[in-house]
């Protein structure tokens, strides 16, 4: 039992769920000193103050892309400053659609995931895997709402894994659905496995060769499937780090934003590891 748990828990469920932020050569580090909220006309910056998160300092405001606040005071901006603002706003509010498509896609990854796995080992139509592709599909879809600007879309200094992205306790519920599942069925896993195991004809370790195959096929297919995804989170790493340059630009040409410093963004190729990208 314990191989088959490694074997297909560990090579189809785990992998579709992470492969949307592992890469291959690729690692990329994204600090907040304090959080956002990007709203239809606005994106404020604000910065908890003490332990409770009720208490925020707004650091600055941006509104309609070209007016900045500080301390609730417009601050007079020449043209070449109002420019740079606005094409910070439009930079920060690009970053959402991206975020969108790597969240969503990395859900539908995992719905695949799950369908290969139980499809397989229990064949098509079991209960397992529709129970778990309806549990993903209300994530995917709290996940689609909170992603959205209209909705207005709020992150902590957590970054991409603020509880305002992903919904409250995303890890935990995704867990949860999987273990709830896999224990709820596991008579027909059993069954399955004893089929299997008569397939072998007895022969332990030709059934063991046969799980770890299945294993990977599955493992091999969500390697595949999760490259364009892959892809897409290296982009939007690229695309917060345009914004952390823009940051510093602000800093150096608007006077009372010099001391705020919100984004830091370290990304590291490691086939290039002496070279790293950094601010």
């Amino acid at each position: 039992m314990t191989s088959f748990h490694s074997t297909l828990i560990a090579s189809a469920l785990t992998l579709s769920f992470t492969s949307s932020a592992a890469h291959a050569n690729t690692s990329c580090n994204v600090d907040l000193s304090a959080g956002f909220a990007i709203k239809a006309n606005s994106i404020e910056f604000l910065q908890t103050e003490g332990d409770s998160d009720e208490k925020e300092r707004n650091l600055y405001t941006i509104i309609d892309g070209k007016k900045l606040l500080i301390d609730n005071q417009e601050i007079e901006l020449s043209d070449e400053q109002q420019a740079l603002v606005k094409k910070y706003d439009q930079k920060i509010r690009h970053l959402v659609p991206q975020v969108k498509s790597v969240a969503i896609e990395g859900v539908d990854l995992a719905i695949e995931g799950v369908n290969l796995a139980f499809n397989g080992l229990l064949g098509k139509g079991n209960a397992v895997a529709a129970d778990l592709t309806t549990e993903l599909t209300l994530i995917r879809e709290q996940v689609s709402t909170n992603l959205s600007i209209e909705h207005g879309v709020s992150v902590g200094v957590e970054g991409l894994e603020s509880e305002g992205l992903l919904g409250k306790d995303f890890d935990k519920r995704i867990e949860s659905a999987v273990e709830k599942a896999v224990l709820n069925s596991m008579g027909s896993i059993l069954i399955a496995m004893g089929q299997q195991m008569v397939a072998s004809e007895g022969d332990e370790q030709n059934f063991e060769t046969r799980m770890e195959n299945f294993g990977e096929n599955i493992e091999h297919e969500m390697t595949t499937r999760s490259a364009v995804i892959e892809k897409k989170a290296e982009a939007l790493c690229s695309s917060i780090a345009e914004v952390d340059a823009l940051e510093e630009q602000l800093k150096l040409e608007i006077g009372p934003l010099a001391g705020i410093d919100i984004f830091t963004v370290t990304q590291k190729h490691y086939e290039e590891e002496s070279n790293p990208t950094a601010k």
